[in-house]
């Protein structure tokens, strides 16, 4: 198999947020310190409006420009990265993202970076390195499931360390070969010559074999692209214990909350019996359907009724809002990130990405049962 270093276009891909280092310090690690130097011929970046003004003020104006600097100091004189290399995070009508908090700015920054990993990969004479040491966790998480569903044997996912001290110095874009003095957060002298970069390479499971030619070429969104990759692999399942509160589900058992659990409940229950998907109660305004069902769920999850909070309870009983909703359904998306990582696409419920968004649980009937888990 051909190394990487060998291909004639050998690409970098970076997200960031508000610090746009993580370029100049990936490509000094991977340039300039590594035992087999991977020079990239062009780098991307991907970043919200306010990290593209960042970006092009710090790595690409004639000053302070430490992008050029890092090249002229080094002599990496073939690298590509002009202002239009910075590729803003857009949403479905184009407008740029200032940042990504929401559900539907997150939905949003995965499609992007989605579509992006799969224009950077369909060059067969192209390497792609991903870093995703910058931006937002989310951004991170993207970029890498993304090289994942797309990848081949010649790409690569790194995380870029830098030592404690530099790390949060605003100054700090390089070492540099000689002596520059630059303060820390704490206003400490430190000489970034004497700064030490670690690149971390992050294996991963390469899936592209499993994806059918048309999500390949085609514009998909993340969400579909997973969805595809899933059903080539094979069934997924979930089994829910509510009596223990415990989920099995892709091939792990784990605990959840109780909030977490009933709100998983109602969706799953939703998907065993066939029943069309939901809308989420409106802001402000006490939906009793909403809490008569998420009760009976919260219920089934509790072995003594006096375990119960009875403010809950009377809560509930009124009904569900909107923020109630918010907050339970961010609750559960997050657990399962936390316990399943990239596994974790085909169990979130998922809000349709349209308004006005109806919610569900995108397994099949047959692949969820409510029944006791055993083991560990």
């Amino acid at each position: 198999m051909k190394k990487p270093t060998a291909y004639p276009r050998r690409i970098l891909l970076a997200v960031s947020g508000l610090t746009p280092q993580i370029v100049t310090e990936t490509v000094y690690a991977l340039a300039v310190d590594a035992p087999e130097p991977f020079v990239p011929t062009e780098v991307h970046l991907l970043t919200t409006l306010e990290g593209a003004a960042h970006a092009k003020l710090m790595l690409l104006s004639a000053e302070p420009g430490w992008f050029h600097r890092l090249c002229r100091e080094y002599r990496l004189r073939e690298i590509a990265f002009p202002q239009e290399n910075i590729h803003l995070l857009r949403s479905p009508a184009g407008d740029p993202l200032h940042d990504i908090r929401t559900a539907e700015e997150n939905e949003c920054a995965a499609d992007c970076i989605t579509e992006q990993v799969r224009n950077l990969t369909a060059d067969d004479e192209s390497a792609l390195h991903v870093s995703l040491a910058g931006g937002r966790k989310t951004m991170g998480f993207y970029a890498g499931y993304a090289l994942s569903l797309f990848g081949r044997p010649q790409d690569r996912l790194s995380h870029v360390l830098v030592e404690n001290g530099f790390e949060s110095a605003q100054g700090f874009f390089f070492p540099t070969r000689k002596q520059n003095v630059i303060a820390s957060p704490g206003q400490t002298p430190l000489d970034a010559a004497k700064a030490k970069v670690v690149l971390a390479e992050i294996p991963f499971v390469r899936l592209r074999q499993e994806l059918p030619n048309n999500l390949l070429e085609g514009s998909s969104s993340y969400s579909e692209v997973v969805r595809a990759a899933g059903a080539a692999i094979g069934p997924t399942e979930m089994v829910i214990d509510q009596a223990h509160g415990r989920v099995r589900a892709a091939g792990k058992i784990f605990s959840l909350r109780r909030s977490s659990l009933a709100m998983l409940s109602v969706f799953a229950r939703r998907a065993v019996e066939g029943k069309a998907s939901l809308p989420a109660p409106q802001k402000f305004v006490k939906d009793t359907e909403w809490g008569r069902r998420y009760l009976k769920e919260l219920r089934k999850g509790v072995q003594h009724p006096e375990d119960m909070n009875e403010q809950t309870i009377h809560s509930l009983e009124g009904g569900m809002d909107g923020d109630q909703f918010s907050t339970y359904l961010s609750r559960l998306n997050k657990d399962l990130r936390i316990f399943l990582g990239p596994a974790s696409q085909p169990f979130l419920i998922d809000g349709g990405g349209k308004r006005p968004r109806r919610y569900r649980l995108n397994l099949p009937a047959e692949a969820i049962r409510f029944e006791p888990i055993s083991g560990e």
